[in-house]
């Protein structure tokens, strides 16, 4: 039965979803699904249920009708058509091409070897490493497609012209932090990753303006990561957020906004699933920093090899 009453909740909600912005996402096909999984818990009533039964079906919801999905969903076809402008597409009927496009690609390369199995304590080694390939080869095309490239050239930019480069994390995002700030030192980029919140906020206090605070939480809420980016923000440097929710409030304080996607598995919940996507969005903006700087960049990666190929050469003659 649909439900009339939830449609009418439905308006204050598709308000809200039409604010997402969407920089450099466009209408194509590619990243539908990556679009609807990164903005579902942005939308409430009735707008929520089309996008959890899309999500939960996509195949089925290419081949449904508006009307035969609006039921399905307990909604009617006024939300559908909302969802679908809410979601960036003219009607129903590009949404419905771009699912069955995208959901087209996915099994000729083979990424719906049951993507939303739970992992079984009996499962052979073998299964287990078929789920996390396929859950993480489609967390990194679904990041490919919400990632906007002009945020991660502004990124670059503000990091290749930057005198000091400050990262915040908590936990699992501090762990990705100190991979970005290893990597940028090795090309001569003054970085420091920083995740006691106390000694994070002691050095985003020191930042100035031309300087750059780069923060990261996948659900954007980790309030230590928040704090340090606020206090950076609030000295005058650029703030860079790599989370996985554009109206987060790690987001909305930022001045650049880097959006990955993640595919939760069984023991792999979204935060830890995300990790990969975080890897290759920031080894992105580390080989763009280094393009934008190449000579400096080429100077001191190579300093920095020649300053421990004596240890290399020590440890293979112990061997």
């Amino acid at each position: 039965m649909v439900d009339h009453e939830a449609d009418t909740s439905a308006g204050t909600a598709v308000a809200d979803a039409d604010g997402v912005d969407r920089r450099g996402v466009g209408v194509a096909s590619d990243g539908v699904l990556a679009r609807v999984r990164a903005g579902v818990d942005e939308l409430t009533g009735a707008l929520r249920r089309v996008a959890e039964h899309v999500l939960s079906d996509p195949e089925a919801a290419a081949r449904a009708t508006i009307v035969e999905l609006a039921e399905r969903s307990g909604t009617s076809p006024a939300t559908v058509t909302r969802f679908c402008r809410a979601m960036g597409f003219e009607g129903y009927a590009d949404l419905r091409l771009g699912i069955a496009a995208e959901t087209g690609r996915a099994r000729s390369a083979g990424w719906t070897v049951d993507i939303g199995r739970e992992i079984q304590p009996s499962d052979p080694l073998e299964r287990v490493l078929e789920q996390i390939i396929v859950a993480d080869t489609r967390a990194m095309h679904d990041t490919a497609a919400l990632l906007d490239l002009g945020e991660v050239e502004r990124a670059a930019v503000a990091i290749a012209g930057a005198s000091r480069v400050n990262i915040f994390g908590a936990s699992g995002s501090a762990l990705v932090g100190e991979e970005m700030q290893f990597s940028l030192h090795r090309i001569g980029v003054a970085a420091w990753a920083w995740n006691d919140v106390h000694s994070g906020l002691a050095a985003a206090a020191l930042l100035r303006p031309g300087d750059v605070a780069l923060g990261i939480s996948h659900s954007g809420q980790t309030r230590e990561a928040i704090e340090m980016l606020a206090e950076g923000g609030s000295r005058g440097a650029t703030t860079v957020a790599l989370t996985g929710f554009r109206r987060s409030p790690l987001a909305e304080l930022a001045d650049i906004v880097l959006l990955t996607a993640s595919q939760a598995t069984t023991f792999r919940p979204d935060a830890l699933s995300a990790r990969h996507p975080q890897l290759v969005v920031l080894d992105l903006l580390y080989i763009a920093v280094a393009q934008r700087t190449h000579d400096r960049a080429h100077a001191a990666f190579r300093r920095t090899a020649q300053a421990v190929d004596g240890h290399k050469a020590a440890r293979g003659a112990t061997a």
